[in-house]
């Protein structure tokens, strides 16, 4: 019991993972005369550090895209889709990896039963926007290829599809609400824990709520990008293929010229992003699955130490998302460049500032000193006048 009442501190509450428990457990916990309760181990201390290093690299990176995605007024539509990523990657970089660092830390749940709640439907809303704004983004590109005359209604078709996003990742979140709580022993000691335990009548429930989760941050996304992108692909072949351009239509020609180019960064980019989705969250939903089905085969076999890698494997898809899309997007490139540009225009700026001030000072000092010479002349002059005389 000590290992799934600290379940949901070392192997991800944020996921819904490893927490196959009942409220059964905790009284017959009284019973057992070897109940150890879980510690800071050196496995979490690793974690501990990791994950606050990768929430300063995707604090900046983020923070970067976004700075770089708003350097425009005029912010196009794929613009406006990074810009929403970016703000999902950056509550998974402020609420996920901060509140987890901390939870390993303190092992025990200390901020009450009220944040208990609170955190635990802002961590798995976090989650759930960067899986659903990433499906948008997959939508919008397979629109753009597939229907590139559609591209006036680019704007209003993405408007509506990220409402419903974000809207999604809210109420599905909800639960959280209800199913999490605070659960305390006093044997060995007192000790208090945010878990499910309790939450659920029977292990089918929690099991099925689970591969809800795991189908809708996973699963479902995994599809769909895979769908979108096997389509963008089938058609760029196509189009390579055709060789019935005229001589005679020269804007054909340049649009033949130009149309694969930006369709094979797509298609690259799309390659990028669902390579590094896969990567980065496969091997942890499978160690899940393995939980949920088989929870005694689990036990003894894995260390938690993998838990901890395979976790912080996945929060590294928060850092790597800005840098896909700004190495893959033509604009935003741009725009991250012209920001740099800007700052560096700013601090020549002010250098230039303090030499016309510091020649302005100089040149403001050489007419006295020319006025002194001159007056020291007319007054050799004088004497020498009077000495002739």
């Amino acid at each position: 019991v000590n290992t799934k009442m600290n379940s949901s501190s070392c192997c991800g509450p944020q996921l819904i993972l490893f927490q196959q428990s009942s409220g059964s457990e905790v009284n017959s916990s009284y019973n057992r005369t070897a109940l150890q309760l879980p510690s800071f181990t050196t496995a979490a201390k690793v974690r501990v550090i990791i994950t606050f290093i990768l929430c300063g690299l995707s604090a900046f990176c983020n923070l970067a895209a976004l700075w770089a995605a708003n350097g425009h007024k005029r912010k196009s539509h794929v613009r406006v889709l990074i810009i929403n990523l970016t703000a999902a990657d950056l509550l998974v970089t402020f609420i996920v990896m901060p509140v987890d660092a901390v939870w390993n830390i303190t092992v025990q749940w200390l901020a009450g039963d009220l944040a208990c709640r609170l955190f635990m439907f802002l961590k798995l809303q976090a989650m759930y926007s960067c899986a659903f704004v990433t499906v948008v983004i997959s939508l919008d590109r397979q629109s753009a290829i597939l229907n590139p005359l559609a591209i006036n209604m680019a704007r209003e078709r993405n408007r509506t599809m990220l409402l419903v996003a974000w809207t999604m990742s809210i109420f599905f979140s909800i639960p959280q609400i209800f199913i999490f709580h605070n659960v305390t022993i006093t044997y060995p000691a007192n000790f208090t824990q945010c878990t499910t335990k309790g939450s659920f009548v029977y292990h089918w429930q929690e099991t099925a709520y689970n591969m809800f989760t795991f189908s809708c941050l996973f699963l479902l996304p995994l599809v769909i990008m895979i769908i979108c992108y096997t389509r963008i692909f089938i058609q760029i072949s196509k189009q390579m293929k055709k060789k019935d351009v005229s001589s005679d239509e020269p804007h054909l020609r340049c649009s033949k010229n130009n149309i694969p180019k930006a369709r094979m960064r797509t298609l690259k980019m799309s390659i990028v992003i669902v390579i590094c989705f896969i990567v980065c969250w496969t091997p942890y939903y499978l160690l899940g699955l393995w939980y949920w089905f088989f929870p005694d085969d689990l036990e003894g076999k894995v260390s938690h130490s993998l838990t901890h890698i395979l976790f912080i494997f996945g929060l590294f898809n928060a850092c790597l998302d800005p840098v896909i899309y700004g190495l893959f997007t033509i604009r935003f490139h741009r725009g991250l460049r012209n920001c740099c540009r800007k700052a560096t225009v700013m601090t020549g700026r002010e250098t230039d500032t303090v030499l016309s001030r510091s020649l302005k000072c100089t040149a403001a000092a050489l007419p006295s000193k020319r006025g002194t010479m001159s007056g020291e002349k007319e007054h050799r002059y004088n004497q020498s006048q009077s000495s002739s005389s």
